[in-house]
């Protein structure tokens, strides 16, 4: 893969999927994640390993897996909320393990019945089992609520910072900020980023914003210029977490490599083709409802991308 600027990593087909009834069809989710591998993307959070009777959408996450490592060069991410999940993911292939733990001990218990504490510990056995078994296998523990919870208000930034030691200190090899519920706003996301470079370094992971507020974007340029370069976002704005009511739509993925792309800088994704893959969304959710300005306004007259090489 050639070198870019920014890492998109969509998670459409994990979080968008996650909170919205309707369960998509196997072969709808394959043609999807085809589209955005053929659009540029190269890092996708294609499934969650969570019982199939808690989130039946999900129930296809081994087979799907297993079609996405057959696309050359693809990063293929899986959700893991505990050891159990780490197991069936392992097992199925993933190059890399993602793990929410959240600051907010009120969505911590709700989202995984577990204190942010109980979820560090967690952490280290998944850490352990990883190490055991499939050393190559990355481990993501990205903080979510890290801007704010629905049930909690409030998360103090020095309980997010501390996280993020103890995360990386159990072994993880990267932590990123997750606004789960679209509370943050530019100036926190700076400070907030800043502080976790400042006490983790180079394992400060991926901007997980959320557009619940209309701030999503301009929260991923505040991280940017932060020093973050993997920004998580979903084609259509698909998603939100079904434990944290009214936390709607992630970053809309065209805009944000729209935005990326008019600034000059390079993400690796063609335009055109990643609007075009919201076809696939569209033909396998029929009547959901997909966000997204630049497909809706088309690219500016004169607009043209960064060479793909």
């Amino acid at each position: 893969m050639s070198h870019t600027d920014v890492i998109i990593s969509e998670c459409g087909p994990r979080d968008g999927l996650q909170s919205i009834s309707q369960v998509m069809a196997t072969a709808d989710k394959l043609r999807w994640i085809d589209a955005l591998y053929a659009a540029g993307l190269r890092e996708i959070e294609v499934t969650s390993f969570v019982p199939a009777k808690l989130l039946p959408q999900m129930a296809d996450a081994a087979e799907v897996v297993r079609h996405a490592r057959t696309l050359p060069g693809l990063k293929v991410l899986g959700l893991v909320p505990n050891l159990r999940g780490a197991e069936a993911a392992i097992a199925a292939g993933v190059h890399v393990l993602t793990i929410p733990v959240s600051a907010s001990e009120a969505h911590s218990l709700a989202n995984v019945r577990k204190t942010p504490a109980e979820m560090v510990e967690e952490v280290k056995r998944i850490v352990a089992l990883r190490d055991a078994q499939a050393p190559e296998i990355g481990i993501e523990a990205n903080i979510s609520t890290a801007f704010g919870c629905t049930l909690q208000g409030v998360v103090p930034e020095d309980d997010v910072i501390r996280l993020a030691s103890q995360l990386t200190e159990a072994g993880a090899n990267e932590t990123g900020l997750s606004d789960t519920v679209g509370y943050a706003n530019p100036a926190q996301v700076t400070r907030l980023f800043t502080r976790a470079f400042a006490e983790i370094g180079s394992k400060t992971g991926a901007a997980h914003m959320h557009n619940t507020r209309g701030l999503g974007i301009a929260n991923c340029l505040a991280a940017y210029e932060a020093g973050v370069r993997t920004f998580d976002s979903s084609l259509c704005g698909l998603g939100g977490c079904p434990y944290a009511p009214g936390a709607s739509g992630n970053v809309v993925t065209e805009d944000l490599v729209f935005m990326f792309e008019a600034m000059g800088l390079s993400t690796g994704i063609d335009l055109a083709r990643l609007i075009a893959a919201r076809e696939a969304v569209i033909a396998g959710l029929p009547g959901v409802e997909v966000y997204g300005m630049t497909a809706e306004a088309g690219l500016p007259k004169g607009f043209e991308q960064a060479h793909h090489g």
